[in-house]
């Protein structure tokens, strides 16, 4: 069944392409359907046969005309497509011995304004159909809903409708029914789609009912073959109501499963498919069929209101390929609240251009020209609210915009490091945006006394407020208002409160509500940055006299040594992602060049030994880089812990030492954290490096043992040994001093026994 809808809907799309090349051919060669001509034997071109849809007719020719000129030019074959006009702008034609001239062809021909909603926005819009129908397809392979099928044939649906809308006005019959057909079909397509995709999800849509509203389409293409029995306009009112009710059963079976479905997740699609349904076909309704029905007449034109129909096939083709929806409750808010802020403004535009005097030369239809004007106040707010989010830090600030004063508040003080800059913000913010005039910020002791902080600024009388003062120091963010401002606390440091005082020149009224919670909001902000910024001139200063003491502690060696190992395991992945690897494919393409090389000359066996030697080279190349890599990040201590990768690096070091590396970890047994892990594999790794650089030694010997709460790292070797007081070589000087570091790091002890030709011996001492 699903291979047969599958192949039936790929057919359905093989034709649509086929009719929209036709249409698409009709409308940019300007053919007149239905009017056909032939050169007679008096070689002149004459009318003999024409439709009772044909747009000749429409224009005013009749059977039997003689063609004199076309558009003011002698009748020639290049205004003939077939046996049909095309390109006509205007005809003069005889009739019974009389010369008529005809200009009123405008609508077939694609030069005016018109033609944008006639040809090109129906094309456009059923070229992105076209590649909506396509992704469908390709989620559809993995997916395997039915609902997908219905959902292309729906978006064919509502194209090949729009497409061929242009169809009756040029005078084509086959395109009247088709349109007719697919016109009036589309919502029933549209809730066909929605049964089907909450019946995939499990739940419940009226199928039956959507059933029989297929009986609409297919009466109205009944009564158009009628058509000639009944008055034209009659024809066109049923189809318009017919529409209008199958519309209309459309918003009634989406609102009442809303209602069912309100506490479910299903809930919200449905609003979605509220907010589609309504932007899309509301329009056409409002300014189109109904002022039709009910008055002959509309508001704007067909193809001009329909155009927002754009809106329901990409609206459901997002939520059926993406599962995911916009915020439709943000939007529905700021819609309502837009468009009651535009309701007045356009009104009183209208009533002044009602009035206006001399206006009536420019006036339009009052309906379309309230419309227009809503539309585009509807406009300007909400683009003026996409314009102020975009540069909400580079505006100038607002009376009471709390939101956006919050918001750049709390970016400008991300980067303040001293309380100077935090207040001076602060002050800032608040005389923007509150009726106050002048901030001050004042620091209120543990004991009650009040200091002034802005010693560069004159200092208020304020001396009247000190019993407020003392009052409002209790919690951060409390309020007192005065009679000409308000006193807030906004942090504190020790025993010390700090307080802001706001004042204007005039007596202010009491603050809102919404200015007290924005107050509070701001208080707290300023709190936290406060106390970063105190935090890091302690921190600050702390650094400062570890430096003048010129000793480090032990918590920044054990932070110095974590960046540093974070360093290495960045340069050891880096190395391994992209050298060793470029390395690797450079050595293979060596091989197989060397596996099709064939000795046939001398200078090519030179060149093959050649090849050999580079191959061996990058060979070793790679050898070293794989070790620079485990050296840098040794993987092993990651994965199985430090006796593992201990024992390791003892068996590297033994491949190419001069000296017997005796280990010993039987007796270790502690469980370490990763960092303490890693300054002990690096304390080995140095110690082994200086006994290959500098010791001379034949026997080395590292224990390590963990006794109770202690670890104990013990090195020795019979080397050359060196005299502690000179500190040996510079080079042997750096390793033990890098060595020394890290046993502080470790908040350990180190135990250094060594002399000039007795060899060296160490011992670290840790707690656990």
């Amino acid at each position: 069944m699903k291979n047969f809808i599958k192949q039936f809907t790929i057919s359905v799309i093989i034709l649509s392409i086929v009719y929209v090349c036709y249409v698409s051919y009709i409308n940019i060669n300007g053919i007149i359907i239905g009017t056909k001509v032939i050169e007679n034997k008096n070689k002149q071109f004459q009318i003999i046969e024409m439709s009772e849809t044909s747009y000749g007719k429409f224009v005013g020719l009749k059977t039997g005309d003689i063609i004199l000129r076309i558009n003011k030019e002698k009748p020639s074959a290049k205004f003939l497509k077939g046996d049909n006009l095309s390109h006509i702008k205007s005809l003069d034609v005889s009739r019974n011995g009389k010369q008529i001239h005809l200009d009123d062809f405008d609508i077939v021909n694609l030069d005016k304004s018109y033609s944008f909603f006639v040809f090109v926005l129906p094309l456009v819009f059923y070229f992105l159909s076209i590649v909506c129908i396509f992704y469908i397809l390709k989620v559809n392979q993995t997916r395997k809903s039915f609902a997908g099928y219905i959902l292309i044939l729906f978006l064919l649906d509502i194209s090949i409708a729009y497409i061929s809308a242009g169809g009756p006005f040029r005078g084509h019959s086959f395109n009247r029914y088709v349109n007719l057909f697919t016109f009036i079909a589309s919502p029933i397509f549209y809730l066909q789609f929605i049964q089907q995709y909450f019946e995939e999800l499990g739940k419940k849509f009226a199928s039956r009912l959507i059933n029989i509203l297929y009986i609409f389409p297919i009466f109205n293409v009944i009564m158009e073959f009628f058509h000639k029995k009944l008055p034209f306009d009659i024809i066109i009112n049923l189809n318009l109501i017919s529409f209008f009710l199958v519309t209309l059963s459309g918003f009634i079976l989406v609102f009442y499963h809303l209602y069912k479905y309100k506490y479910s997740e299903h809930a919200y699609i449905l609003k979605v498919l509220i907010l589609t349904n309504t932007l899309s076909f509301a329009p056409f309704l409002l300014f189109y069929v109904v002022p039709n029905i009910l008055t002959g007449d509309y508001i704007f034109p067909a193809l001009a209101s329909a155009s927002l129909l754009v809106l329901i096939p990409f609206g459901l083709v997002y939520q059926f390929v993406a599962n995911k929806i916009f915020d439709i409750e943000f939007i529905l808010g700021r819609m309502r609240y837009y468009t009651l802020l535009a309701v007045i403004p356009t009104l009183v535009i209208v009533g002044v251009l009602s009035v206006w005097d001399g206006s009536n030369e420019l006036q339009m239809n009052p309906i379309r020209q309230t419309v227009f004007i809503f539309i585009i106040m509807f406009a300007v707010f909400y683009f003026k609210e996409i314009i102020d989010f975009k540069f909400r830090l580079k505006r100038f600030s607002e009376k009471y915009n709390y939101q956006d004063s919050i918001f750049k508040y709390t970016q400008f003080i991300r980067s303040i490091t001293s309380l100077k800059q935090v207040f001076k913000e602060l002050k800032k913010t608040i005389l923007d945006v509150l009726l106050v005039s002048k901030a001050y910020v004042f620091e209120v002791t543990s004991e009650g006394d009040i200091l002034y902080h802005d010693k560069k600024d004159n200092e208020p009388d304020w001396e009247m407020y000190s019993k407020e003062f003392r009052k409002v120091t209790s919690e951060i963010g409390k309020i007192i208002e005065l009679n000409r401002g308000f006193l807030i606390k906004i942090g504190e440091r020790g025993g010390s409160s700090y307080v802001l005082l706001c004042l204007s020149t005039i007596n202010t009224p009491r603050l809102t509500r919404d200015e007290i919670s924005w107050l509070k909001t701001l208080s707290f902000y300023t709190s936290v940055s406060m106390e970063n910024v105190i935090q890091i001139e302690e921190l600050m200063n702390h650094l400062q006299d570890l430096k003048q003491q010129g000793s480090n502690p032990v918590w920044l060696k054990k932070l110095m040594f974590t960046i540093e190992e974070k360093q290495r395991s960045d340069l050891a992945r880096d190395l391994h992602d992209s050298v060793l690897q470029d390395l690797i494919s450079l050595k293979r393409q060596c091989e197989l060049f060397l596996a099709d090389f064939k000795k046939e000359e001398p200078c090519h066996i030179e060149v093959q030994d050649k090849l050999h030697q580079m191959n061996e080279q990058m060979s070793d190349v790679i050898l070293m880089t794989r070790e620079t890599c485990h050296e840098l990040r040794p993987q092993l201590l990651y994965d199985l812990g430090l006796v593992k990768a201990v024992s390791k690096l003892a068996a590297q070091q033994q491949e190419r030492a001069p000296f017997h590396i005796r280990l010993n970890t039987g007796r270790f047994t502690a469980a370490l954290d990763l960092d303490t892990q890693l300054n002990l594999y690096r304390i080995i790794q140095e110690f082994l490096s200086n006994a290959m650089k500098h010791s001379q030694a034949n026997e080395v010997l590292i224990m390590l043992i963990s006794i109770q709460n202690k670890v104990i790292l013990h090195y020795e070797d019979d080397g050359v040994g060196c005299n502690q007081e000179e500190g040996g070589g510079q080079a042997m000087s750096m390793g033990l001093s890098g060595i020394k570091e890290r046993v502080r790091a470790l908040d350990g002890r180190m135990k250094i026994d060594t002399s000039e030709g007795n060899g060296f011996k160490a011992d670290i001492e840790m707690e656990l």
